[in-house]
């Protein structure tokens, strides 16, 4: 693991999207596409911000998310339709190249569609993302894989279902440790004192939380930190 401690968030920014550049140049030259992420949270905002900057072949990427609410496209709470509204006309990318749930079933038929749309999308069933960029909560959750939840033990689900997301909205699909843990690379991108305890918790006290759990079998790990969020460390 690679703790990078930076100075506010526009560094983090600038410094996520050198990594994104580079992983996925490498990716492309390497394997012909790139597979990545993406997140929710304060990631759409690095990235809303930052990806316009990266210097890609914008038409090699394959997008996915690492966890998605069970909700309308059009919905805020949704984290394709706002990637959709304000990362699209700012690159690009194409809608098509973005793996989506599938609209109006339960969390249960969204994670077996998504499921499918994965094994297309990676011609198989081994779905090793070149990189996850990965949020932490408040609660030290990531995807959708909160503290003390049953599905921090599933190894046989790819993409799993949850109906009793302690945060809302309750349903979602999310990524499991497997597929989380395989991936060539993953990033977690902190900035905030009000991200510091949690920080603190994960990075140096290592507590036994979600977040904690990412640990690539054979990638690497980063967590690219500011000075409010490092505060603690």
């Amino acid at each position: 693991m690679t703790t990078i401690k930076v100075s506010d968030e526009q560094e983090i920014i600038s410094r996520l999207s050198s990594y994104v550049q580079k992983i996925s140049n490498d990716a492309i030259h390497n394997r012909g596409k790139f597979y990545i992420g993406l997140s929710g949270g304060s990631v759409v905002k690095y990235l809303c911000e930052g990806l316009p900057t990266v210097d890609t072949d914008w038409s090699k990427w394959v997008l996915a998310f690492c966890d998605e609410r069970v909700v309308p496209e059009d919905s805020d709470d949704s984290t394709f339709g706002t990637y959709k509204r304000q990362l699209i006309p700012k690159t690009q990318l194409k809608e098509s190249q973005f793996v989506v749930i599938k609209q109006g079933v339960s969390a249960e038929e969204a994670a077996k569609d998504y499921t499918d749309k994965l094994k297309a999308a990676f011609n198989g069933d081994d779905f090793k993302f070149d990189l996850l960029l990965l949020g932490m909560g408040p609660d030290g959750h990531t995807c959708s894989l909160f503290p003390g939840h049953p599905l921090l033990t599933e190894t046989t689900l790819k993409v799993a279902p949850i109906t009793d997301s302690p945060k809302p909205p309750p349903s979602r699909v999310t990524l499991t440790y497997p597929v989380v843990n395989s991936a060539r690379n993953c990033i977690f991108a902190c900035s905030g004192a009000g991200k510091a305890e949690m920080v603190k918790r994960i990075l140096k006290d290592k507590e036994d939380l979600p977040a904690s759990q990412v640990k690539p079998v054979s990638g690497s790990l980063y967590w690219i930190v500011d000075n409010a969020a490092a505060a603690h460390l």
